[in-house]
């Protein structure tokens, strides 16, 4: 029986292009809430960099105005814009590079 981070490791590995929480959260078939799928990213990122792969993030966009949080290091998903104030944000997407 595979852990939640082995199965999103594996699902990482084999995606052809970058998934959000809510791509993984139904790949993985899990019960996890999407803020949790975040925590356990922070664990993956650290695990595939001894596997000698780097965890990759396309940054979250504002929908509203086209803010991009590129120098944001947290993986979550930002609640508002610092420029327009809008909530209607874009999901990051993440993928995996070899080191």
């Amino acid at each position: 029986m595979e852990t939640t981070r082995e199965r999103i490791i594996k699902i990482l590995l084999s995606a052809s292009e970058p998934l959000t929480v809510y791509q993984l959260q139904v790949l993985i078939n899990t019960d996890l809430k999407p803020g949790e799928l975040y925590d356990e990213l922070e664990h993956v990122k650290k695990t595939l960099k001894r596997m000698g792969y780097r965890l990759g993030v396309i940054p979250p966009v504002c929908k509203s105005c086209g803010y991009e949080f590129r120098d944001r290091e947290r993986l979550k998903k930002p609640s508002r814009c610092p420029r327009c104030r809008g909530e209607r944000i874009e999901a990051p997407k993440f993928f995996v590079t070899s080191s």
